[in-house]
């Protein structure tokens, strides 16, 4: 799958400062250390930046251009930040996220076609975020033929359907699990996508690592085209370049509902047990999922 790098950011403490100061070396590295772990994207993630967006964005385009040939995706609500990053991108980009929102159509989707970038369609409309998988059916058939009214191809539409944290409502991550599977009969042609550490907020640092990497086999599984991910966790990636056979086989049995020997298994692949079960809805969240 396709692995879009998620750590420029500007919510991180040292690279969201980095960004306001305008200090090159600390967004380079990182983007360095993306391209050498073998991502595929480099999302430059600016939030809302209303202010200062449009001077920000193509700041950063032109700071990890200098040491990356990456493709970049511009993730940002400001449509001024947005083209000015475009304008700048020597590859072709794409443009993080075109919601439902009346005023993202308005001001986002013309730079769509104007800049011959693709687009990630954000299942979010005026109501908020869809509540079950026929909700984000109707959703992503509506953006995508507002998309293809504007001259957007299917073909240049990634969809994303919102993954939602475990510790919340399980049903919504099985909802969003459903319609990836959907989607290819929904929406010909289009990509899907998923921010792979969504599923894992708001739990202890130490354990995300196991939710995100089970998670992304559980993607993978019904068809995922790309997720944005942490491009410093090395056995995500060794999952994607297939070098994790027999640990992505364990997942698959263990979603599959067979009767594992827990007894045979390393410390470690029990953890992924124990976390595949959660993820699926067949233990129940806590915090120490891992210890019970």
């Amino acid at each position: 799958m396709i692995l879009i790098a998620e750590n420029v950011n500007v919510m991180s403490q040292t690279l969201g400062l980095a960004m306001k100061e305008r200090m090159a070396q600390p967004i380079q590295k990182m983007a360095q250390a993306a391209q050498a772990s073998g991502m595929d994207y480099i999302d430059l993630n600016i939030g809302p930046a209303k202010k200062t967006g449009a001077d920000m964005m193509p700041w950063l385009v032109e700071t990890v251009q200098q040491v990356s040939d990456l493709p970049l995706s511009l993730d940002t609500t400001n449509p001024e930040a947005i083209e000015a990053g475009l304008a700048l991108c020597r590859k072709r980009a794409l443009i993080n996220s075109v919601s439902l929102q009346p005023e993202r159509l308005e001001n986002i989707l013309p730079l769509v076609t104007r800049y011959k970038a693709e687009m990630i369609g954000l299942l979010w409309s005026t109501d908020g975020m869809p509540r079950d998988v026929d909700e984000r059916c109707m959703l992503a058939v509506d953006l995508v033929y507002k998309a293809n009214e504007t001259g957007v191809p299917n073909e240049d539409i990634w969809i994303d359907p919102i993954a939602t944290p475990i510790s919340g409502d399980i049903a919504k991550i099985k909802s969003c699990l459903e319609f990836l599977q959907m989607l290819p009969e929904i929406a010909p042609g289009c990509k899907s996508i998923v921010g792979l550490s969504n599923v894992s907020n708001g739990t202890p640092a130490p354990l995300r690592p196991y939710l995100n990497r089970v998670f992304m086999v559980m993607l993978e599984r019904v068809g995922i085209y790309s997720v944005i991910a942490d491009a410093l966790d090395p056995e995500l990636q060794r999952i994607n370049r297939g070098e994790r056979t027999e640990l992505v086989e364990l997942i698959h049995q263990t979603l599959d509902g067979e009767d594992i020997d827990l007894t045979t298994l390393s410390e470690e692949d029990i953890k992924y047990v124990k976390t595949a079960k959660v993820l699926s809805g067949n233990t129940l969240y806590s915090h120490s999922w891992l210890e019970s």
